[in-house]
């Protein structure tokens, strides 16, 4: 199978689909791997680099888009890529499906087979693809945090981690998934008190054990949540459902009960955010104020760090794209829930059940497609 890999065009996205160790192992399983000039500049490779390892470097998207049988990429086609997706063409990434109808009609009209990265998901409930960089925003999400608590941008003045004699500062994270607990382990780190929601008993039971001592555990709730919210100095939002559009926890009326100056992070932002008034940011442009609260809700957080996330990246994906590439999509989908899992749009129909709730489209089973 001829794999194309892409150079991301998504406003400060410096990672990259595939490194060259990952495409080597591509190439040596009998694929020919295409890779976009420069495309791993942002994450520390050179063109020379993938050379070695066995690839062909092309000139532009269009070329790759012509011939690859295979689309890897990090983050969803941007709109200018739309034309160039072909029928039966393999679009593998994360796709966001729910939180873009553009996105979504884009694609049902290219005949296309979208797989996304998010809702690959394993038989115990864990979904692989998106762990990696779960871990990393979740870190971030305190880092980032923390920074924008500074007055200089427009923040209450708070150092999280406090000092002797002056109260630390308080965390409230939404979601105690992988995004969740690693920003609760960061939050802990630095001393801060952390508060940490989910409405799942043994997974509380779970974080219990294994949380320091300055996290608490608590039952997400409504309730919970407003008298959590006019004490928070920064505030997590991490919670996901899988291919469907994340819930709105913070309201507007919670908003004007907050500090001034606290900060929102809002990590769902690419299934379409955990707060009423989050809407897309970027690294250049990251942050904004409504009712004297900041907002930060970069949709790609991870290309910041990018020669961490590429890595982690390619670890997760290159088996499932190894597993497509030898055996076809179809056989591939027949044979792995997993990657049936992953089907969003095949031959212009809707396979997500999220995605088809999200736009009140027509649901085909990806089985009958694959059949």
């Amino acid at each position: 199978m001829k794999i194309g890999t892409l150079k991301e065009i998504k406003s400060s996205e410096n990672r990259v689909g595939m490194t060259p160790a990952g495409a080597e192992v591509l190439v040596n399983s009998g694929h020919t791997v295409l890779v976009e000039n420069n495309a791993g500049i942002g994450s520390g490779y050179s063109d020379q680099d993938y050379m070695n390892a066995g690839c062909v470097i092309m000139n532009s998207p269009e070329e790759i888009y012509q011939d690859a049988d295979m689309i890897i990429h990090v983050k969803e086609p941007q709109e200018s890529e739309y034309k160039l997706i072909r029928k039966n063409q393999i679009i593998f990434t994360y796709l966001h499906l729910a939180a873009n109808e553009t996105l979504t009609k884009a694609l049902i009209e290219s005949g296309s087979v979208g797989i996304a990265y998010e809702t690959i998901q394993k038989a115990d409930g864990t979904l692989p693809l998106l762990i990696p960089m779960s871990e990393v925003a979740g870190r971030m999400s305190i880092q980032q945090g923390a920074k924008y608590l500074e007055m200089g941008y427009g923040g209450n003045g708070v150092l999280l981690g406090g000092v002797p004699g002056v109260d630390p500062g308080n965390v409230v994270i939404i979601g105690g998934g992988v995004v969740g607990t690693q920003a609760a382990k960061m939050a802990c780190g630095l001393g801060a008190k952390v508060y940490l929601l989910d409405n799942n008993l043994p997974r509380l039971r779970y974080l219990s054990d294994v949380m320091p001592a300055n996290c608490f555990l608590l039952m997400s709730n409504p309730s919970s949540l407003r008298e959590l919210a006019t004490r928070a100095d920064v505030i997590v939002g991490s919670v996901l459902i899988p291919g469907a559009k994340a819930p709105k926890l913070v309201n507007r009326e919670m908003l004007k009960t907050m500090k001034k100056g606290a900060v929102l992070v809002d990590v769902a932002i690419d299934q379409g955010g955990c707060f009423e008034t989050s809407k897309p940011t970027t690294h250049q442009d990251p942050v904004y104020i409504v009712d004297d609260v900041v907002h930060y809700c970069v949709t790609n957080m991870p290309g910041a760090v990018s020669k961490t996330s590429t890595a982690a990246l390619t670890n997760a994906t290159l088996p499932y794209v190894l597993e497509i590439a030898n055996k076809g999509w179809k056989n591939a989908i027949r044979e792995s829930k997993e990657i049936a899992g992953g089907a969003n749009i095949i031959a212009g129909k809707v396979t997500c059940p999220g995605v088809a709730d999200a736009f009140g489209y027509e649901y085909t089973p990806v089985s009958s497609l694959a059949a």
